[in-house]
């Protein structure tokens, strides 16, 4: 499965939140985050909205604007790597 054959839709809203990227027919949300994650008020919201979503049956996974910004092609073969492997 390639992730071209799967729809992605970019700043999508799911119940009171707007996610980075969004996949239904992965059921996948892939967030990227910035320094406010990285505190601690950041750090708890996430792990609350995180666990909302995965509530409805979504995956979610993170990276950092670093890893984005630095690694782009190892951000992508990770998430191929999870996707190929059904997560």
């Amino acid at each position: 499965m390639l992730l071209s054959d799967r729809p992605f839709h970019t700043k999508r809203a799911i119940d009171n939140f707007i996610v980075d990227f969004y996949c239904a027919a992965l059921l996948l949300v892939i967030e990227i985050d910035g320094e406010s994650h990285f505190t601690e008020e950041g750090k708890l919201y996430d792990a609350e909205r995180t666990a909302i979503l995965e509530g409805y049956g979504l995956k979610v996974v993170r990276f950092t604007n670093v890893e984005v910004l630095q690694s782009f092609e190892g951000v992508c073969g990770e998430l191929l790597g999870w996707i190929e492997g059904d997560f």
